[in-house]
């Protein structure tokens, strides 16, 4: 347990926590929505430091990222806890560990030197921070992803986006590639799906790509919430807005959590956004969670070619020369290049 970054302090040993964009104002004794952060005697601390309850070596494109050197490998790494209450949550069990374990922490302790470490020994490219919201354990990530810039790892976040201006720029320095998930368009999805609000989650993207880091956006169709036509396009209109290179994953929902009342997402409909999104204007829209068809292939956006054909997590085929269209030589948006050694 350690004192936390990013709150300020109020008066009768009130605290405000600036971390993600919930703010909130926590008294002593008691815990911010993400269930990790507590407040003793007027000092704000971070429960999981250290703490991690998941880890894995995962190929890259499971975060996912297409467009981030194809076919490594990244150490995953997670605490408990999240600051969102998505009712679809695929890792309800550790972001929400702290909620359905009567404020309880899972993990076993692990130091920065230790993930990088496991990291190296993994061949891995990059450490990922992934599973649950990784801006939740903050101060941990920020300190590993230091150490892993030392030794040419690279550092990716698997956000939800609803971190402060102020986070993004302290992070951007340390971060090389984010995938961002963007889960509606409207408010009324956020509020009543995940408790949180869509506008800060569009700050984020914008932030992040206008500090430098490589970004890509993710979208899990969610029949009957999140599918419509219409909010797709807005979806694509804003990504386009930003930047036209900007990969966007439209992926499949499975029940779950608490939301098993929706069916699959059918495939047909994973086909229409991305129709919707090349319409629009975007250079690379993916298809998850579903394989085959080539929805997960990359194409050159100038000729055409097939540059990455894609089968799962696997790569048969990787054209790509130097970051360019073997083809016709097209520039390919994208980090290519491990870090040097």
């Amino acid at each position: 347990m350690i004192e936390a970054m990013f709150y300020s302090a109020k008066k009768h040993k009130e605290v405000v926590c600036n971390l993600c964009c919930h703010g909130c104002r926590i008294q002593s004794g008691k815990r911010g929505i993400c269930g990790v952060r507590k407040n003793i005697d007027g000092i704000l601390y971070s429960l999981v430091y250290g703490m991690i309850a998941a880890e894995h070596a995962d190929p890259v494109e499971k975060k996912p990222l297409f467009h981030f050197l194809p076919g490594s490998r990244s150490f995953s790494i997670s605490t408990v806890g999240c600051n969102m209450q998505c009712k679809h949550c695929q890792n309800y069990e550790i972001s929400q560990y702290p909620h359905t374990h009567d404020g309880n922490i899972s993990g076993t302790f692990r130091s920065p030197e230790d993930v990088v470490s496991q990291a190296l020994a993994a061949q891995c490219a990059s450490i990922s921070y992934t599973y649950v919201e990784p801006t939740v354990f903050y101060e941990f990530a920020y300190e590993t992803a230091k150490l892993a810039r030392r030794h040419t790892l690279k550092n990716i976040f698997v956000s939800n986006g609803f971190m402060t201006p102020e986070v993004t720029r302290h992070l951007a320095p340390v971060l090389d590639g984010i995938n961002i998930d963007l889960k509606a368009f409207t408010n009324d999805f956020y509020t009543k799906v995940c408790r949180a609000r869509l506008q800060p989650v569009l700050d984020t993207i914008r932030y992040m790509h206008d500090l430098g880091v490589w970004v890509e956006v993710t979208t899990l169709l969610i029949p009957g919430l999140n599918d419509t036509p219409e909010e797709l396009r807005k979806i694509a209109e804003f990504i386009c807005t930003l930047d036209r290179d900007i990969p966007w994953h439209v992926t499949a929902f499975h029940p779950t959590f608490t939301m098993t009342d929706r069916p699959v997402t059918p495939t047909e409909s994973l086909h229409k956004a991305r129709k919707i999104g090349f319409s629009e204007g975007l250079h690379f829209v993916y298809a998850g969670n579903a394989h085959g068809g080539g929805g997960e292939n990359t194409r050159c956006p100038g000729c055409g070619s097939e540059l990455i054909i894609r089968h799962g997590f696997s790569i048969p085929q990787n054209s790509l020369r130097n970051g360019c269209c073997g083809s016709c030589g097209e520039k390919i948006a994208g980090v290519w290049k491990p870090s040097a050694n």
